[in-house]
């Protein structure tokens, strides 16, 4: 087999050297009687599912940075150990599909080279591994993370317009490669098999709009107002979680509810803090060495006090953002310490910022103390009643006697026949549809939906009408005047026409100046 015109043996010697690990090109191989074998073809085939199984993972991988920093705080929790694991996800998945595609693409440019695709037995071995971790993180996936199929599933509403047309120019460059072995294969079947698949996938990704579906898929004068900001433990991003720092930088990011967790002392204060244990988020080991595994509500308020509770964030930085912080801000970060209730709630009245709360630990054998407790400090503190926004389920039943202005959030759906209107609803993201987002806001009922942090969720959630939204990253969301992308149906069914017919032409273009 001869090197085509255009395909010098340098050239060809240069890609077979990290395919194959040898300098032989097709002329001296032809002599030596070695061709590309059915055996070949079918590594080939290997390697184009690796590929495709990496690029997957990659998309995965892309998708569940939006809930990372949870798994951090899992790490953490059972090991005691803080580290930024998205960055090692991110450069392990780089790693696999930068390896699977350099090779695709070797043996593509073979291809067209007239070059056989021998497949060195290292990288053989390194393409079965490659499969083993992914199929390993997709396994891990689907067993402690399985909500993420869910972000999985509404991501396609933001990207499967993109995904589309990516798919397709995929398909459309990969039709010089496929016509070059059609016309010098020697195998009928084989010729008719492999265009036959082709035509398949190719058709299926013509018709693959049909079945997309997106909410940002609308007229502009359809989209309905920006959701509201709900500040997560307030600005974790800006300044150490459940602090009056965070809270007032929350106010900065004009947030208009602040979400934190309330836990009571032995001595029955309430403050903000969200783990049972203090270990995270206070330098409680250097203070209490002895108590350190103790749980939140073990300890009176005057030791509480004595705790740093800001000097962490700027050690562990939970978020890439702390480094960027101002030398002013490092200096108050380090200041801050475990803030009681009332004293939040003085700081929510004057920024005129609502409040919402979990009440924990919930399983504790004195929780309806916590609630009395809780209600006493809110009652004196003189905030504005509809200001408070109640989310334990725990004596709910109480706090509408003891106070009956403060506004219930549940953190479940409706159901039917309920006694009293449900008129606030609190869940993840991922518990809502499209679909129940604008039935709930044409009944009137505010959608919170957490935890959201990545500009391409916020755009769904926007599309799709939801109220608010609770956030870590509010100084991103804060300058999103509008979604990332919105089509008129019109405009996009234009779009996927015009893409299907350009990509047509050029497929019908490279078979005929193949051959």
């Amino acid at each position: 087999m001869a090197d085509p015109p255009g395909c010098c043996s340098t050239c060809a010697t240069c890609l077979l050297c990290p395919y194959s690990c040898q300098w032989i090109t097709a002329k001296k191989e032809k002599r030596k009687g070695l061709r590309t074998t059915k055996y070949d073809c079918s590594w080939f085939l290997f390697l184009f599912c690796v590929f495709l199984f990496t690029l997957v993972w990659l998309y995965f991988a892309i998708i569940i940075l939006n809930d990372f920093h949870n798994f951090n705080e899992f790490i953490f929790r059972q090991k005691k150990l803080w580290l930024d694991w998205s960055l090692v996800l991110l450069i392990a998945t780089a790693v696999l599909i930068s390896y699977s595609s350099m090779l695709l693409v070797l043996a593509l440019c073979l291809q067209l080279c007239g070059q056989p695709l021998k497949l060195h037995w290292v990288h053989k071995v390194l393409l079965i591994l490659t499969a083993l971790v992914v199929a390993a993180a997709f396994t891990g996936l689907g067993i402690k993370w399985a909500e993420e199929w869910k972000s999985a599933w509404i991501s396609l509403q933001a990207t499967g317009p993109f995904l589309h047309i990516g798919a397709v120019g995929g398909m459309t460059l990969l039709a010089w490669p496929l016509a070059s072995f059609i016309y010098r294969t020697r195998s009928t079947g084989l010729r008719v098999f492999v265009l036959l698949v082709y035509c398949a996938a190719l058709i299926a990704l013509y018709l693959a709009p049909l079945g997309i579906t997106s909410p940002c898929i609308m007229e502009e004068n359809q989209l309905p107002p920006k959701p509201a900001l709900v500040g997560h433990r307030g600005a974790p991003m800006l300044a150490p979680e459940n602090t009056l720092m965070s809270l007032h930088k929350a106010v900065d990011c004009d947030v208009q509810v602040f979400e934190t967790d309330v836990m009571v002392s032995a001595d029955g204060v309430p403050f903000l803090m969200h783990d049972e244990e203090l270990t995270r988020t206070t330098n409680v080991q250097a203070v209490f060495p002895e108590r350190a595994s103790l749980n939140s509500t073990a300890f009176n308020w005057t030791d509480l006090q004595q705790l740093d509770a800001g000097s962490w964030f700027l050690e562990r930085r939970p978020f890439p953002t702390v480094q960027n912080l101002s030398p002013g801000d490092r200096q108050e970060a380090a200041e801050q310490r475990i803030p009681s209730l009332e004293q939040a709630l003085e700081a929510a009245k004057h920024s005129n910022l609502s409040i919402m709360f979990d009440l924990r630990p919930e399983n504790h054998s004195d929780y309806q103390n916590f609630v009395n407790v809780t209600l006493g400090v809110i009652l004196r503190s003189g905030i504005p009643l509809q200001q408070v926004l109640w989310l334990p389920d725990g004596f709910r039943e109480d706090v509408k006697q003891q106070a009956p202005g403060v506004q219930h959030v549940y953190g479940r759906k409706r159901v039917e026949n309920e006694k009293e209107p449900v008129l606030h609803v609190n869940l993840p993201y991922q518990d809502m549809s499209s679909e129940e987002i604008r039935q709930y806001r044409q009944d009137n009922i505010s959608v919170n939906l957490y935890v959201v942090n990545k500009p391409w969720l916020f755009s769904v959630l926007w599309c799709s009408g939801v109220s608010s939204v609770t956030t870590n990253a509010c100084q991103v969301l804060k300058e999103m005047e509008h979604p990332i992308w919105l089509l008129p149906s019109s405009t996009y069914f234009m779009i996927w026409i015009v893409v299907d017919c350009v990509s047509f032409l050029i497929i019908i273009w490279a078979f005929v100046l193949m051959k």
